[in-house]
C-alpha cells in the first residue's frame, strides 16, 4: 500500500481494521511524495494506493471512494491571513508576499505563476514555515502540519475525494480484502463487481 501526505488518520484506521481481521495478510506501507502512487501501482511495486481525486492520475485503475473533504490554506503562523477563521480562493490566490506553491502537473510540468516549484512535502513545509509560500491542500494534510503552520478552511475550494485504487487486473485475495475493509470502514461497501 502506498500513500502521500494526506489521509493519515484514514490510513491508520484502515491498518487497524485490517490487523483485527483473522488471517489478514501483512500490509507493508510505502510513504511517497505527491504524484508517485500511480507509478508504483503501474510497475507493480504497490498493490493498492490511497490517492486523491482530482489531483492524482487515476487513469486505468479501479477505485473506491473513501472520504470527501474540504481544503485548507496552509499558511505561516505569523502571516495576517493565518488569523482568519475561513478564507476564499480569491483571498489566497494573489497574495503578493506569499505566492501559492506550484506542484508538478501529471505530465511533470509546472503551472505558470510566481510561487516556488515544490517537489516534496518537506520542501513545502520548510517554505511555508519560512514565510515563502502558501498552499491549498486537503484538510487531512494537517497531519503533517508544523507548529509554524496554520491551516485555515478555504470555503469555496473544490472538495477532494480520497480513493483506494488498484490495478484492474488484480485477482489477489489480499487486495480484495483490503479494498472491502476500506469500503466497510466508511460505510460504503462496494458492489461485488467493484472488488477485485
Amino acid at each position: 500500500m502506498t500513500k502521500a501526505g494526506a489521509s493519515h488518520t484514514l490510513l491508520r484506521r484502515l491498518l487497524d481494521a485490517i490487523a483485527s481481521e483473522p488471517g489478514a495478510a501483512p500490509v507493508e506501507v510505502f510513504l511517497c511524495e505527491v504524484g508517485e502512487q500511480a507509478g508504483l501501482l503501474r510497475d507493480g511495486r504497490a498493490d493498492v494506493a490511497l490517492m486523491h481525486r482530482p489531483f492524482d492520475d487515476l487513469a486505468g485503475f479501479d477505485t473506491e471512494d473513501l472520504l470527501v473533504e474540504g481544503q485548507v490554506a496552509l499558511l505561516p503562523s505569523g502571516h495576517p491571513l493565518a488569523s482568519h477563521d475561513r478564507l476564499t480562493l480569491a483571498e489566497v490566490s494573489d497574495v503578493p508576499d506569499l505566492p501559492i506553491a506550484r506542484w508538478p502537473r501529471l505530465d511533470g510540468s509546472y503551472p505558470e505563476g510566481p510561487g516556488p516549484e515544490v517537489h516534496t512535502q518537506s520542501q513545502l513545509a520548510q517554505l511555508v514555515a519560512l514565510g515563502r509560500t502558501l498552499l491549498v491542500i486537503p484538510a487531512s494534510s494537517r497531519a503533517w502540519q508544523w507548529p509554524d503552520h496554520v491551516a485555515v478552511p478555504v470555503i469555496d475550494a473544490p472538495n477532494v475525494t480520497t480513493v483506494i485504487a488498484w490495478p484492474p487486473n488484480s485477482r489477489s485475495p489480499a487486495v480484495a480484502s483490503l479494498v472491502r475493509s476500506a469500503a466497510e470502514l466508511h460505510g460504503t461497501a462496494p458492489p461485488h463487481s467493484a472488488v477485485p
